[in-house]
């Protein structure tokens, strides 16, 4: 069955690598893309990697009335936080299922957009309706989802890393101060001061290391695991790659905890999902964005310093894909009954 699909911010990186994945994709067929700056452009004029894939398909002015005509089973919204709030109310009234890639509908606490984003959220009953797109965690919850909010970037690799350890009760207090490595390209296509990569090469700058605002996500999502608060300090260090996140989770254990129980208890949590690998022992020793680049996976290890008793979790992924439009696409695989790894069956890039 195909399934007809727009994709809303379509000339952003992330908006690129949604139309990418989505060009393979068993059952689905790309019908919309908006974009206010190209509109009337073929899409090769913005994603030259995508040129002879969508023939036929140009960029098309945004307005809800235009997605509608369209007459699509799905939209993925890559619009900007704030900006498509009231698109996806509308598209979700209109009986469309929306899979949401800002964070407008990540959080469930419509008080925390205040305190991290600067406004009121003025749809606290559409926050309750909405699934976090997280598939290792909210697997059970996401068939027949209609609303589906996609994680961050640095949350996703945040959770994953440490989600084991929060759920068994090994990590102190119970808090966690993670430091989140990440490429030129989480900045997204229209450069800054800061985020153009000019600006980044030959860097390791820290950033909003006052608190970052993923932490929110992280603290939702491992407090729900733990069945109580956790707090999570996130700070985040721009460096010279163009793509990839690695999650590094320092934590104080609660109790002394040998290799072998760490091994058993996360092959053990991540059992059946397709995407987690776990590194450990072989090389290269400790995950790597380096070779998940391109693909949804996400690698996994730990290392323990049982000298101070600390335990440091890690978690690589590509920002552009596991971070953003792959597991995008993957929640929707599970909530339309689909395999999950549909349209997503490939291997990482090598050399990156």
């Amino acid at each position: 069955m195909t399934r007809r699909v727009a994709v809303l911010g379509a000339s952003g990186y992330t908006g690129g690598e949604l139309l990418r994945i989505l060009a393979t994709h068993p059952e689905a067929e790309v019908v919309y893309a908006s974009s206010r700056e190209y509109a009337g452009k073929p899409i090769h004029f913005v994603h030259f990697n995508l040129r002879g894939w969508y023939r036929g398909l140009r960029f098309s002015p945004f307005s809800v009335d235009r997605v509608l005509k369209a007459e699509p089973d799905v939209v993925f919204s890559a619009l900007p936080h704030g900006a498509g709030l009231e698109t996806t109310k509308a598209l979700y009234e209109a009986g469309v299922q929306v899979v949401d890639l800002s964070a407008d509908y990540r959080l469930r606490d419509p008080r925390l957009y205040k305190q991290w984003y600067g406004w009121e959220h003025p749809y606290p009953d559409l926050l309750e309706k909405a699934v976090y797109g997280l598939p290792e965690l909210h697997r059970d919850e996401l068939p027949g989802a209609r609303l589906i909010a996609s994680p961050g970037c640095n949350a996703t690799a945040a959770v994953l890393a440490a989600a084991p350890l929060v759920r068994e009760g090994l990590v102190e207090g119970p808090r966690l101060l993670v430091d989140v490595k990440v490429g030129s390209s989480e900045g997204g296509s229209k450069p800054t001061r800061g985020s153009h990569h000019p600006e980044r090469e030959n860097a390791i700058r820290p950033y909003e290391a006052g608190g970052h605002r993923h932490a929110a996500e992280a603290e939702q999502e491992l407090s729900r695991l733990a069945g109580k608060e956790v707090k999570v300090s996130l700070v985040p260090h721009a460096v010279s790659s163009i793509r990839g996140a690695l999650a590094s989770a320092h934590a104080w254990l609660a109790r002394p905890v040998s290799r072998s129980e760490l091994l058993r208890l996360y092959a053990g949590f991540y059992r059946g999902s397709v995407f987690v690998r776990l590194v450990h022992g072989t090389p290269p020793g400790y995950p790597d964005p380096k070779y998940v680049v391109g693909s949804n996976y996400v690698d996994v290890g730990f290392a323990v310093e049982e000298r101070v008793g600390r335990l440091t979790a890690f978690a690589a992924i590509d920002n552009l894909v596991r971070g953003a439009a792959g597991q995008a696409v993957q929640a929707w695989n599970i909530s339309i009954g689909l395999p999950e790894d549909a349209g997503l069956r490939y291997p990482p890039l090598k050399p990156a």
